[in-house]
């Protein structure tokens, strides 16, 4: 598979739009979530066996809590480590949050403070999870409503230092900068111009909705003008690299999202970035 290449999140109400007829739908993967997979047998199973006989698959997680202070769940990473043995993705991902604390899991992908003791955690985390998963993983930046005014760090200095220590990769999640850099006032250009570019794999497109202060990241519409003109000037910097349209909620017919991606195929034609 091309470096370069366009990808949907594969979602139930398209599920026979994957499976049936003989002419495959214009992916170059799907990406499914993780979780959504990891009891053995029953029919996500076999569906996600059927997928993967006609699409690659990129696997994206939102329970590993990577940020948690009480270690990593190697439980969780067990039967992570059968589902990515059988369907041999060719990505893995999860969320720079925490989920759960002593036991108890949230679903809710919860912000870090920017300090060395949580780079810390966050670090120790990856190299158990990459050690046991036996590959690099993904590390997506989050969308966040808070910030911890006393921290050190950037969130794009983090993730930085996060990559140069343990030597994973980044799912650069264009709308997350987008929706953060509004609620807290940051220049996204300066988050893109301080990641590690040569670490970035993969990126997520999605839309977005108006709160009644702050943007929340609800993937439930369209990418939006000024996320697709953000997506341009990451595509300057990171270069080729997996793309992947999000949609989570208020799913529209699948044609609907092919068109979207194509127009993530078209602006990163090399012509089209010369152009722009």
């Amino acid at each position: 598979m091309s470096v370069h290449s366009f990808g949907l999140g594969l979602r139930k109400p398209h599920y026979k739009d994957f499976l049936d007829g003989d002419t495959l739908v214009a992916v170059d993967f799907v990406e499914v979530i993780s979780e959504n997979f990891m009891v053995d047998g029953g029919r996500p199973r076999h569906i996600l066996r059927q997928v993967r006989e006609r699409h690659p698959v990129a696997l994206h997680g939102v329970s590993m809590s990577i940020g948690s202070a009480d270690g990593i769940d190697r439980d969780y990473l067990r039967r992570l480590r059968a589902l990515v043995d059988e369907v041999d993705p060719i990505l893995v991902s999860d969320h720079l949050c925490w989920t759960r604390v002593e036991g108890f899991n949230s679903h809710d992908l919860l912000p870090l403070p920017y300090t060395e003791e949580a780079l810390d955690v966050v670090c120790a985390n990856i190299a158990i999870a990459q050690d046991m998963l036996g590959r690099e993983m993904l590390i997506e930046n989050p969308s966040s409503y808070v910030a911890f005014a006393d921290a050190p760090m950037t969130e794009w200095q983090f993730l930085d230092a996060m990559c140069a220590r343990t030597g994973c990769a980044l799912l650069l999640d264009v709308n997350n900068i987008y929706v953060s850099a509004t609620n807290h006032g940051f220049d996204a250009q300066d988050y893109l111009a301080g990641i590690p570019a040569d670490r970035v794999r993969q990126i997520h497109l999605a839309g977005h909705s108006q709160g009644r202060q702050l943007l929340i990241d609800t993937h439930d519409k369209p990418v939006p003008p000024r996320v697709w003109a953000l997506y341009e000037a990451a595509l300057a910097r990171v270069g080729p690299v997996a793309t992947m349209i999000e949609r989570d909620d208020d799913i529209p017919p699948l044609a609907e999202l092919l068109e979207e991606l194509t127009i993530a195929r078209d602006m990163a034609r090399p012509d089209a970035r010369r152009a722009a």
